[in-house]
């Protein structure tokens, strides 16, 4: 089903993204210059549908850092409480630990040999082979 709807997307998306860099595959001059605009020393000509991709994927790329930077609170708080759990579970590993050696014996009471905790071994409640 997940191959079904990528796909579903990816295959139209696709189709629309090669449409596009036919209809503009002209070259455009991208200038970083913004002192002199008749001949600027610092320029790059390119399709324009490789411009706009490009820029999408810039624009992709951060966004993506922001939101990561954004969320570090969240992460450093997830690694704490992580820490936490596992100091906790050492924790109460070690006092079960204490617990069982400072019984004097065990408290269950002894299983009948042969019989199991429904009645006979390999039977259930209904008396049905297991």
């Amino acid at each position: 089903m997940r191959k079904f709807l990528t796909a579903l997307i990816v295959i139209p998306l696709g189709l629309i993204l090669v449409a596009f860099a036919v209809a503009n595959r002209h070259f455009v001059t991208v200038s970083f210059d913004p002192f002199i605009a008749n001949d600027p020393s610092l320029s790059v000509t390119l399709p324009l549908f490789l411009l706009l991709i490009l820029v999408a994927a810039l624009g992709v790329f951060a966004g993506g850092s922001a939101v990561w930077l954004g969320q570090r609170h969240w992460r450093r708080a997830a690694r704490r409480h992580e820490a936490d759990s596992r100091a906790a579970r050492t924790e109460l590993a070690d006092l079960r630990a204490q617990a069982a050696a400072a019984k004097p014996g065990s408290q269950r009471l002894p299983v009948p040999s042969g019989v199991g905790l429904y009645g006979p071994i390999g039977r259930d409640k209904q008396r049905a082979t297991l």
